[in-house]
């Protein structure tokens, strides 16, 4: 059940409780299946609660895959039931961070504009766009809320166009322009009687409707499965009939990114890298009644990791860390 599920058509508080008894069930995706829960006691109200969550994933002695993210959603989420002085002591913590994740600068971003906090959202967006696109050839989807964002905000503002409002104009693919759906008289229209501006204003709701689902319903990643050093020497040294399809780490990594670049060229879009474990890949086989050294597996496991929310977006920016885990940036490393 997805969060934006209505109210009137889901129990939230028990969907929260089922997602964190999941949570216990499978700790290796505890993180996402705990942010899912607490969103869920958002919708449910029950704030409180879900703040106790996200409090709860930021002290877990194993660490967190996106810390920033849960802080922005805690900050988000306090400063809808009064705590905003936390709210905006955590938010200015996000900023400091810089994080290289598009999410969490939407989500503090979208909470200052919540708030009538314009300037503050406005020199947000700015940020993250500024950090994580100046030197991107093309922008990532998941960086297109950032321009999508600014260019709202800019626009209640009354600031001039400049090149990033330009690039989010190219990326929206709406047959309702941007300029139109963020123009801020579109709230006197509401209150029309004229038949005609009711009638436009509904077409640019259906508009921007269409695309937030177009938005939710976006597929998991194609995904491509990589095992980091330590757990391919276990997996092929455990399932010797692995070795046909690894013969060497090496060898793993260069298919890896020619097969991600020869997807790209051929035009399929939302590519995306999981990182398997041995202990994750023997239990995926077992619930298959299989064998884990049958290699018509992998790519199941890998569609099952990625159905999980456990991809990666591919390719990273430039100058972010490679995703083969070397400590080197990907454009000097194998986006080279």
């Amino acid at each position: 059940m997805r969060p934006d599920t209505p109210a009137e058509n889901v129990d939230h508080t028990a969907e929260a409780a089922r997602l964190e008894r999941s949570a216990g069930l499978y700790p290796e995706d505890a993180e996402a299946l705990l942010l899912q829960s607490a969103a869920h006691l958002e919708l449910a109200g029950d704030r409180p609660a879900a703040t106790a969550l996200y409090d709860r994933l930021i002290s877990s002695p194993d660490g967190l895959e996106n810390p920033h993210l849960v802080r922005a959603l805690k900050a988000s989420n306090l400063w809808e039931y009064g705590h905003e002085a936390e709210a905006r002591a955590i938010i200015d913590g996000v900023r400091a961070s810089a994080p290289r994740d598009p999410a969490p600068w939407v989500i503090v971003a979208e909470a200052l504009e919540s708030h009538d906090e314009l300037e503050a959202a406005q020199e947000t967006f700015t940020e993250g766009t500024t950090l994580l696109l100046t030197d991107a050839t093309e922008p990532p989807y998941s960086t297109h809320p950032l321009l999508f964002g600014r260019h709202r905000v800019r626009r209640m503002l009354g600031l001039p166009h400049d090149e990033w409002d330009t690039l989010a104009d190219t990326l929206h693919s709406s047959s309702v322009s941007l300029d139109e759906l963020h123009d801020p008289k579109r709230v006197w229209s509401l209150g029309s009687d004229n038949p005609a501006e009711l009638e436009a204003e509904i077409s640019r709701l259906r508009a921007e409707l269409g695309a937030y689902r177009e938005a939710l319903s976006r597929p998991f990643p194609v995904a491509v499965l990589h095992w980091a050093e330590g757990e391919l020497e276990e997996l092929v040294g455990s399932y010797p009939s692995l070795a046909t399809e690894y013969p060497s780490r090496e060898e793993h990594l260069t298919t890896i990114e020619a097969s991600l670049r020869e997807l790209a060229s051929s035009g399929t879009p939302n590519l995306g890298i999981v990182t398997g474990t041995v202990p994750s890949y023997e239990a995926f086989a077992a619930s298959e009644g299989s064998s884990p050294g049958d290699v018509t597996l992998l790519p199941q496991y890998a569609t099952t990791l990625a159905a999980r929310g456990r991809a990666v977006a591919w390719p990273p920016q430039r100058s972010s860390d490679c995703w083969c885990g070397q400590a080197q940036p990907y454009d000097a490393c194998h986006g080279a």
